[in-house]
């Protein structure tokens, strides 16, 4: 494919045609939506804690900070993502009384966890809803690209299913609402797949073992009861053994036509074999790219290893969850699991245009390990995300207008791969000045769901303000106490929960 010059406009192409484990996983657990970042302009990466895998927590700082001029660079560009671990994991530790710690927090992650009402497009590919509102900081507004696919069909429509399950049972899965919470999850999940669909189970502890090769469900549900009932705790964790285990597994099942995915079940607290990250990530992305295995990572406990489950996922061209409830475990795996097996778009990428003529400054917030360089967006040998139907993506930025400009704002475009015929496919949206709502705070439900969590993982993550209008911990509670109230969410109310709680601890 002949690459374009870069900030050329590319004509819009409509495409025709995981105890306390598995949670909030959702559909997400049978799509994959990973992404290597690869050195985008401002990427926080390149700045952050390079043994962690994550971005450092950011100190004060002025609101001009860390803040890219369309001037100088007028593209922003991301591979999509679909995680929620980030959100799940800090209201768990809230729950315990304590703040999540601040390299765990991703902005994206919270953004990512609440539902969206954008239009969803008739077929596979995506729609771009672009929209924004104006904050209390002069010419500061949030802007927001969402990206949505088609409504979640019948699972009688999907491909068959092939995933190799790999589940931890060292020692510290033994701990209630780990271990016994996956296998009731596991269970529930066996009797809700297709006749058509496939299982293998993998486990590890000191060392990994086959415990069922990939098994066909039809006639063989029992024979997997069995052996999802027989799982004990015992050693330690040797995470390297699993994986490798678990993905020469899922080679050996390998389904043409099938989603073919490895699902990884831990706290991911390796702590004995092979526990340098660099080799474990090696394997999954060598057989990522013979075999299309993708990899979901379902993180579980107190103590969870949160920045290599995520890396690992990236690496699988996957994603993460992490889950902690049975109410959330019987919602995946009895109502959304069956509805997200298949993919709808491969190698996913956004790119978001800002006029230099309106805007004086912008950021993305998030995405930190996600950004992909400006000149690599319809480049399709770069890793993007994998998404499934039913899935969105927001993303949300903090964006600086010159004072009394009027006009064109910012574009935004996605570009993602067929499936099965790897074609490229593009579309559109667009934002003017004018199109701004006068405020954040009376902006419709999902503009203020979105800036409310994202002010809220601000405060966990940060110790200033690095957000324009953000409100204190104490009024945000309030702000979202409102909308919960209004808006008769559940997942609001625990949203504004959690703010309440994070307020009393800091």
């Amino acid at each position: 494919m002949k690459r374009q010059e870069r900030g050329t406009t590319h004509p819009a192409r409509r495409l025709r045609g995981t105890l306390l484990a598995l949670t909030t996983a959702g559909g997400l657990l049978l799509t994959g939506c990973g992404a290597s970042g690869t050195g985008g302009h401002d990427s926080a990466v390149d700045r952050g804690d390079h043994h962690s895998g994550l971005p450092a927590p950011a100190g004060p700082e002025d609101l001009n900070r860390d803040r890219t001029r369309p001037s100088q660079d007028h593209l922003s560009t991301f591979a999509l993502d679909v995680d929620t671990a980030s959100y799940g994991y800090a209201r768990r530790a809230l729950a315990e009384g304590r703040l999540p710690e601040p390299s765990t927090v991703r902005p994206e992650e919270f953004v990512n966890s609440f539902r969206q009402d954008y239009v969803r497009p008739d077929g596979d590919g995506f729609t771009v809803t672009v929209d924004g509102a104006r904050t209390d900081d002069e010419d500061w507004s949030l802007v927001r690209v969402g990206l949505a696919t088609r409504p979640a069909g019948d699972s009688g429509e999907r491909p068959p299913a092939a995933l190799t399950f790999v589940i931890d049972i060292s020692g510290s899965m033994a701990e209630p609402g780990r271990l016994d919470l996956a296998q009731q999850s596991l269970s529930v999940m066996t009797d809700r797949l297709r006749d058509d669909d496939s299982v293998a189970i993998v486990t590890f502890s000191d060392e990994a073992e086959t415990v069922l090769p990939m098994t066909r469900l039809d006639g063989h549900r029992d024979e997997i009861h069995e052996a999802i009932e027989g799982l004990k705790p015992t050693d330690s964790t040797n995470l390297g053994a699993g994986v490798a285990t678990g993905y020469a597994t899922a080679v050996e099942g390998l389904r043409a036509g099938a989603t073919n995915r490895v699902v990884l079940v831990s706290d991911a607290l390796a702590n004995t074999g092979d526990t340098d990250p660099d080799t474990i990530l090696e394997r999954i992305a060598g057989e990522r790219r013979e075999h299309g295995i993708t990899l979901f990572g379902v993180g579980v406990g107190s103590d969870y290893g949160d920045a290599l489950m995520e890396r690992l996922a990236d690496k699988g061209d996957g994603h993460t969850v992490y889950v902690s409830n049975a109410a959330d475990a019987r919602e995946v795996f009895c109502e959304q699991l069956p509805r997200h097996v298949e993919l709808t778009a491969r190698d996913a990428k956004a790119q978001v245009a800002f006029d230099p003529a309106t805007v004086t400054r912008y950021r993305l917030i998030g995405y930190d390990n996600r950004r992909v360089a400006d000149d690599d967006f319809r480049d399709d040998r770069v890793d993007g995300g994998e998404v499934g139907p039913g899935h969105i993506v927001t993303a949300l930025y903090a964006v600086r207008t010159k004072s009394g400009a009027h006009g064109h704002l910012a574009t935004a475009t996605v570009r993602w791969l067929d499936p099965s015929t790897r074609a490229p496919h593009e579309e559109t949206g667009a934002l003017e000045t004018g199109e701004l709502q006068d405020s954040v705070w009376t902006a419709g439900r999902g503009l203020q769901v979105t800036a409310t969590a994202a002010y809220f993982a601000d405060h966990l993550r940060t110790t200033g303000r690095t957000l324009p209008g953000a409100p204190s911990l104490s009024e945000l509670t309030e702000r979202a106490d409102a909308l919960a109230a209004r808006t008769e969410d559940r997942d609001v109310r625990r949203l504004a929960q959690a703010i309440e709680t994070a307020s009393r601890l800091k």
